[in-house]
């Protein structure tokens, strides 16, 4: 017997070998500014900070494992919260919102300050922004396949490249070394010098988002993953700060004195509507300016070691080499976090917390209303903050706040299988994150009004789209008839092995007319494919393949249904969600036994097949001998009135 058969396929094949260079791409982007905005704030108290900072990466990271091993399904701090409370969930998703376009601003801004643009240069900045965004929007909106893939190798390059230029800087490591000394501050002007570089946690909340795709056992592949990535990103920052401190000897001990010198002149200079003054110079170095330190430090590190080793002339072009690769990376970072913040998104409106235009998909599977306000959001931040100083004020908030939520969730969770000793573990560690938060918080009052303001933006859409859904409820007429779904949900079919068998693989009132005609006129069994593609991480619970919620497949699959009815050909309609379209129809195709496969003539453009892929030529190389594909273009279809008994209902067109 056969009736309305769905099925979700989320393979495991995230190996750790894949994940480490993933979550690189995220945690380990940071270094890129972190390095240099610790040296020019704290001078040679940097590698210091540096290493407090590091203790405390180990153990949130330590701590991530137990949230990767009891959310094996995909899930970070909007998993954990919303096991407590929906209300939690939803700060958790916009402190993850917030963390998220600060991330995408930063990253991109100091791509192009990597590949030469000007820090002074508002107008030029935000235009160059504006356009990667585009970009950005283009490659998600035709889900372009190759753009994982390119990602996966920049990291992996960045990985490399990383390495080497730490093992060029070992020359200065034993200076830096010698020079270096923790300031005379008061305790608490240490604490709060220490929160100012705490935006070296970001990208650790990816890694649980992960889990629902990563090879079984989650927890070994999670550990795998988290470990040599920290070591890494560790281990390599602390040689670098050294590195920067031993490089620009004495003057380092000054930078905290230039810097504030700088922000009180540039203060000075917007009250009275001048140009902004220059970056000093660092003294020994005149090529560099306070801002190259402070905005791209590795590529200070890449080009002057590169001249030490290989001259003047190879190791600069050795060090652009470096900063191309970077500023890639920073590019890619950027697109991540425009997709977290589509799955963000996404499952907020998935869930009913926010409005159901979240979940709408274009033909790739990407939410359109999510995606479109992933991309405006960073562009619309650098209106009012291009610079890097400004917007690390900004980041640090959002992120601490993510970790704090999810860890104090997962403590406080009873229904978790964590051990006293971890349990307590994780109330510490979220006590310390907290209290960086706060701290945030307090010392920088536009990151308050950044993060405070955006959880009430949401906190208010929230309570307007649930009280539209009530109204909509209660005003809502009862559907015509059975509906869609219970047209789906008819009595079961017996398949009748000697009939011959059609699949259907297109949509449209008048593709279902022309197979509903060719099975009527063959005698044989029509199967009706609705593969649902949706491109989004999950940071909730796992989606499985649900047709209750997807009104497009109900009208597409419903129109067949009504037809074959009309003209009493058995149906068996199929609802699939999988990342591959042309996988699913094969397989069914050959699962079932068909001899024929009807597809429709794809109507996207040249440039959308490239970046996506052709399905139906995709399907045609690989299709057994003995089945025919039929393509056809979504053009009328003549068909006979339906034999008597039959409805005269026709259904609408999709």
């Amino acid at each position: 017997m056969a009736g309305l058969v769905t099925s979700s396929k989320r393979p495991r094949n995230l190996s750790h070998w894949h994940a480490g260079p993933l979550l690189f791409g995220d945690w380990g982007t940071s270094r890129l500014y972190v390095l240099g905005i610790g040296a020019v704030t704290l001078g040679l108290a940097a590698p210091y900070y540096l290493l407090a900072l590091s203790v405390l990466m180990v153990l949130v990271a330590w701590a991530y494992t137990i949230v990767c091993r009891s959310f094996q399904d995909g899930g970070g701090v909007y998993s954990a919260a919303r096991q407590i409370s929906p209300f939690l969930s939803v700060v958790g998703a916009t402190l993850l919102l917030a963390d998220y376009i600060v991330t995408a601003a930063l990253s991109l801004v100091e791509a192009f300050r990597y590949w030469g643009a000007p820090a002074d240069n508002q107008a030029l900045m935000v235009s160059l922004c504006v356009g990667a965004v585009l970009v950005l929007f283009l490659i998600n909106w035709f889900g372009a396949r190759s753009a994982g893939e390119f990602a996966k190798w920049i990291a992996l390059a960045s990985l490399v490249l990383s390495a080497v230029v730490a093992v060029m800087v070992l020359p200065w490591v034993p200076e830096g070394l010698r020079l270096a000394r923790m300031d005379a501050n008061p305790w608490l002007t240490r604490w709060v010098h220490f929160t100012g570089i705490i935006l070296a946690l970001s990208g650790v909340e990816a890694v649980a988002n992960m889990t629902g795709i990563m090879k079984e056992p989650v927890a070994r592949t999670s550990k795998r993953t988290i470990w040599p990535v920290l070591a890494e990103v560790a281990t390599l920052n602390l040689v670098f700060i050294v590195a920067i401190v031993g490089l620009l000897g004495m003057a380092a001990e000054k930078f905290p004195e230039l810097t504030q010198q700088w922000d009180q002149a540039k203060q000075v200079a917007n009250q009275a509507k001048l140009p902004e003054p220059p970056s000093p110079t660092v003294q020994g170095h005149p090529e560099w300016q306070l801002v190259d330190v402070r905005d791209k430090a590795m590529k200070v590190l890449a080009v002057e070691s590169g001249q030490k080793h290989f001259g003047e002339v190879s190791g600069f072009y050795f060090g652009k080499a470096v900063a191309i690769v970077f500023g890639l990376l920073l590019i890619s970072a950027a697109n991540t976090v425009i997709g977290g913040m589509v799955s963000v998104l996404y499952a907020l409106g998935r869930d009913g917390e926010l409005t159901r235009r979240l979940t709408r998909l274009n033909y790739s599977g990407m939410p359109v209303v999510p995606l479109v306000l992933a991309c405006v959001a960073p562009p619309l931040l650098l209106l009012f903050y291009y610079e890097v100083d400004d917007l690390a004020h900004l980041y640090a908030i959002g992120v601490t706040g993510a970790i704090a939520l999810n860890l104090s969730c997962c403590a406080v969770n009873r229904r978790l299988q964590v051990t006293t000793l971890e349990r307590a573990g994780l109330w510490t560690i979220a006590v310390i994150i907290t209290a960086v938060f706060v701290t945030i918080a307090v010392t920088k009052l536009e990151a308050a009004v950044f993060c405070g303001g955006l959880i009430i933006v949401v906190q208010v859409a929230r309570l307007i789209s649930k009280r539209a859904e009530a109204v909509r409820a209660a005003r809502a007429l009862p559907e015509p008839e059975l509906g869609w779904l219970e047209e789906l949900r008819r009595t079961p079919i017996q398949i009748d092995a000697s009939r011959p068998r059609v699949m259907l693989a297109a949509r449209g009132r008048y593709q279902a007319e022309f197979a509903v005609d060719m099975a009527r006129r063959r005698g044989a069994t029509l199967f009706a494919l609705y593969v649902r593609t949706l491109r989004v991480v999950d940071v909730g619970a796992p989606s499985v393949a649900k047709i209750e919620s997807d009104p497009d497949a109900q009208e597409a699959l419903g129109t067949v249904a009504v037809l074959a009815r009309q003209y009493r050909v058995p149906l068996v309609p199929i609802y699939v969600t999988s990342p591959s379209v042309a996988e699913e129809i094969l397989d069914y195709t050959v699962t079932y036994g068909c001899d024929t496969l009807i597809m429709g003539k794809s109507r996207r453009s040249t440039v959308a097949r490239s970046l996506e892929g052709d399905v139906v030529s995709e399907i045609a190389r690989h299709l057994p001998d003995g089945v025919s594909l039929i393509t056809r273009d979504a053009t009328p279809h003549p068909m006979s009135p339906p034999p008597d008994g039959g409805e005269e209902t026709s259904p609408p067109p999709t």
